[in-house]
């Protein structure tokens, strides 16, 4: 979940369970208590762990920088949060499908650097940050054919044609550990993210396909196969 510091409660936009019920599984939130306790008692329940998006800004100290001037809000929790689950996670060899933010706190927590603002570090960038309609695909991107998430049929039904939402002002920049990418968009910004070990399932995207999946075939396949890699399908 996240925490909203002003009110202090935890809260979760209501599309990611949608379209995790929606695929067949059970959506179950996690309470943002970065306790190591709280988390491996939490996570012997689950089949998987979806890591949402984030209104926020990963601290760059984890990635071995200083702040750039365009840094949004930080919160150590949801930091510190994400980090704890990713290694549950990983001990217990669990699915991950991690979503915009999510994306970048995994490529953090395997030792990967981000962009921390793509409009003022990214030469001829495109807009990332689309504003409404929120569902709306604005831009292209490149795909390795030969990857677990280019494999997709949504993927393989469209040809060159595939386009996706986008919702962010950092990205991506130094691949983690046992990471690799597989999607780009035109302005070289990296889409998709994946583990190169053939026994895990960790699928990062940047763009938000809980906010399109009811008419986007990819972003209802996504969902589809996440599920299908938590019932060991």
């Amino acid at each position: 979940m996240r925490l909203e510091i002003e009110t202090r409660r935890f809260y979760l936009g209501r599309d990611y369970s949608e379209a995790v019920e929606a695929a067949g599984g059970v959506p179950v939130h996690l309470s943002l208590i970065p306790d190591a306790e709280y988390i491996d008692a939490a996570v012997k329940g689950l089949d998987g762990i979806l890591l949402p998006g984030s209104d926020t800004d990963i601290d760059p100290a984890l990635y071995g920088e200083e702040p750039h001037p365009k840094l949004g809000r930080v919160i150590p929790d949801k930091d510190s949060m994400d980090r704890l689950v990713l290694d549950a996670a990983e001990s217990r060899g669990l699915p991950v499908l991690a979503i915009c933010y999510g994306m970048q706190a995994l490529n953090v927590s395997r030792g990967g650097s981000l962009i921390q603002d793509i409009d003022s570090q990214v030469e001829d960038g495109l807009k990332h940050e689309q504003g409404k309609p929120l569902g709306r695909n604005s831009h292209s991107i490149d795909i390795d054919r030969e990857s677990l998430f280019g494999s997709l049929k949504a993927i393989s039904n469209n040809g060159d044609s595939v386009r996706v939402n986008s919702h962010h002002h950092q990205a991506v920049n130094k691949i983690g550990e046992d990471l690799r990418a597989v999607a780009w968009a035109k302005d070289g910004i990296i889409e998709c993210i994946e583990d190169t070990r053939p026994d895990r399932f960790i699928l990062g995207v940047q763009w938000h396909p809980e906010l399109s999946w009811r008419t986007d075939a990819l972003s209802k396949e996504i969902f589809s196969e996440f599920v299908a890699k938590a019932r060991h399908e």
